[in-house]
């Protein structure tokens, strides 16, 4: 289960597997030109003194970190890397299995799961408001314990999302600090943006 405190959690920018929609995992691919520009766009909205920033041990993930917060100290937590998808890494997503399904020779959903939750909490449970920079399989981990379904759209390169608890159940909205700031100047001291939609028109899940 998933520690009922707020984060903020980013998506790496963009790598040569996501430009060729394959299955990227735990093969270990930088950023493109344009995933490290995404990377430095995001500095715009997570310009604030971070409690922890806590990436996965691929490039992809703590590239990302380095140039969006520029002078943090990113701690790599190997249980923040991406899903093992054994004989369908860099295979197109068109061959990628259902995500409760094991990929042939990769890794179960449920030791996934448990692996990434065991990352994420011990970060939450030492740290305020934590920026975490990982990777799309994180967050349908994520996803699930919110929601219980993984399914649903990938996120975008390098967007940082708010998560957090409420007396409603559990929140996703994208996060700015800008907007935080000039907010807070008019008494609302909110740094939410607006409440993502994690269901299709229809109200089915679907994926990407």
């Amino acid at each position: 289960m998933l520690l009922a405190k707020p984060f903020v959690f980013m998506r790496h920018g963009e790598t040569r597997l996501n430009r060729q929609r394959r299955i990227g995992g735990r093969t270990d691919v930088p950023l493109t030109a344009l995933g490290e520009a995404q990377a430095r766009q995001a500095a715009t909205w997570l310009a604030r003194p971070w409690s922890r920033v806590a990436t996965s041990t691929l490039q992809r993930a703590w590239r990302t970190a380095e140039l969006a917060v520029p002078g943090e100290e990113a701690m790599r937590i190997g249980g923040l890397d991406e899903r093992d998808w054994g004989r369908l890494e860099e295979q197109a997503f068109e061959r990628q299995t259902p995500y409760e399904a094991t990929p042939p020779g990769g890794e179960s959903w449920v030791c996934f799961q448990s692996r990434v939750l065991a990352a994420l909490n011990g970060v939450l449970a030492h740290d305020v408001l934590p920026l975490v920079v990982a990777h799309s399989g994180v967050f349908r981990v994520i996803r699930a314990q919110l929601f219980g379904n993984p399914d649903g759209v990938r996120l975008p390169n390098a967007v940082p999302f708010l998560i957090h608890p409420g007396p409603q159940g559990w929140q996703v909205r994208l996060y700015s600090t800008q907007n935080a700031f000039s907010r807070s100047k008019r008494g609302t001291g909110s740094p939410c943006t607006s409440t993502v939609s994690l269901k299709s028109s229809s109200g089915r899940t679907h994926r990407p």
